[in-house]
């Protein structure tokens, strides 16, 4: 962030596809706010009219949300998790890696993960706001609620204590709950059915061993004046 907290803003360029192995960044902002407290370097795998797939390599450094007084978000009680002051600081992804699987519009993204050895371990259906596309990267703003698919395609709801918290918080009126939870249906449909990007196969995936992991650049909290879908 800028000295003194404010969001610099700067001319967005439309984007066209990234080659792969280009690095971009993943972010989302704040549920009731426009900085970004969630940022995270990423390489794209593939990107074109179907889906946007980027890695995310175990060590990345990130942006993360804490306390104001540093106090990991976890362990803090659900009942005041949204209502006390918070601030963001650096930190590295130390799990495993990531795939990100990302479809043009649809509100939901799918996550890959391994445990170590490549094992596969599930997917995770993150809802949120359809990525909006700038010049070096993607932006949203996380739904709280989430979806866990294991590999025998059983799947469970996720985080719908902080779902219900976020609304009684203010982070979320019933109009938009009523949509967040209609598109979850509707991702479930998709599991369902074992469509894309489910049945893509990309739990086989690997990440091209060239590519080197992409640093968290100094201005990661600049806003594209437009954003271009």
């Amino acid at each position: 962030m800028t000295d003194d907290g404010a969001v610099r803003r700067v001319e967005a360029v439309p984007a066209t596809y990234w080659a792969p192995g280009t690095p971009i960044l993943w972010r989302y902002r704040e549920n009731a706010g426009e900085r970004f407290h969630i940022v995270r370097p990423v390489t794209v795998v593939r990107d074109d009219a179907d889906v946007l797939a980027v890695w995310m390599a175990p060590g990345t450094e990130c942006v993360k949300p804490v306390l104001a007084d540093g106090k990991p978000l976890h362990l803090e009680p659900l009942e005041s998790r949204y209502t006390k002051p918070r601030t963001v600081q650096r930190d590295r992804w130390f799990g495993t890696g990531v795939l990100k699987l990302a479809r043009p519009g649809e509100p939901w993204s799918v996550w890959l993960f391994w445990d170590q050895g490549w094992q596969f371990k599930n997917w995770y259906v993150n809802l949120e706001q359809p990525l909006a596309r700038w010049a070096g990267g993607v932006d949203s703003e996380d739904h709280f609620l989430d979806i866990t698919v294991n590999p025998d395609r059983s799947w469970d709801w996720r985080d719908e204590d902080e779902f219900a918290q976020a609304q009684r918080d203010g982070l979320m009126d019933e109009e938009t709950a009523g949509r967040v939870r209609a598109a979850g249906l509707a991702a479930v449909e998709t599991i369902r059915a074992w469509g894309r990007p489910f049945a893509d196969g990309w739990q086989h995936w690997r990440p091209d061993p060239s590519w080197a992991v992409p640093s968290l650049p100094g201005d990661w909290d600049r806003t594209p004046a437009r954003m271009s879908s």
